[in-house]
């Protein structure tokens, strides 16, 4: 059994108020995401269009409050609980580093460490910080540092195009959000349909 902090649903609940859109509207695409939120569980949802910006495109919320941070560095991973969803493909991203907006209003560009799960509906995931793949500008980044545990700044749920292999509507329930440390017998990757694995302490 392993010890967990809560970060996002479960008994802490979700707050609408924690999340915002960041689609590819900002560079000219038509995608549109949203995050309902009902007790315990959250929707992430909306439409990915690929056709406006060539075969690209994103969807995604994230955290608001770039002045927010959490220390993770006492656990081993991320557990996430899903519930219903469409079976695509979608990329978790925590960041460690939010600079100064640019003079034109828009963000500076920080690594991003990315996991990508193809959602089978009612399962769970354990993602090690170490499986967490460090990118750039949409490009992987190999000479990066690890993720700064002790200081992760954001949260997002992405969905992407991957090449143009899925576009339209989408939409997957997130029950909750947790830091765990890594039992022996618990690997990267999808583990029950309810985790077992997870426990207080």
């Amino acid at each position: 059994m392993s010890k967990y902090k809560t970060i996002f649903g479960g008994e802490r609940g979700w707050d609408a108020k924690d999340w915002t859109s960041s689609d590819d509207r900002v560079r000219g695409g038509k995608s549109q995401s949203y995050l309902d939120t009902k007790g315990a569980t959250a929707c992430f949802h909306g439409n990915l269009d690929i056709k406006t910006l060539g075969g690209a495109g994103f969807a995604s919320q994230r955290t608001t409050g770039d002045d927010r941070s959490w220390d993770l560095s006492a656990y081993d991973g991320v557990h996430l609980d899903v519930g219903k969803d469409d079976g695509k493909r979608y990329t978790f991203v925590l960041k460690d580093e939010i600079l100064p907006l640019m003079d034109d209003g828009r963000e500076q560009s920080t690594i991003s460490y990315e996991y990508d799960f193809s959602a089978a509906g009612n399962y769970s995931v354990f993602i090690p910080w170490t499986e967490l793949k460090p990118t750039y500008r949409g490009k992987e980044k190999k000479d990066a540092p690890p993720l700064n545990t002790k200081s992760i700044k954001r949260w997002s749920f992405m969905m992407r195009s991957f090449f143009g292999s899925q576009e339209g509507d989408f939409s997957v329930e997130i029950k909750s959000v947790k830091a765990v440390s890594r039992p022996e017998d618990l690997e990267a990757g999808f583990t029950s349909e309810k985790s077992d694995h997870v426990a207080a302490g």
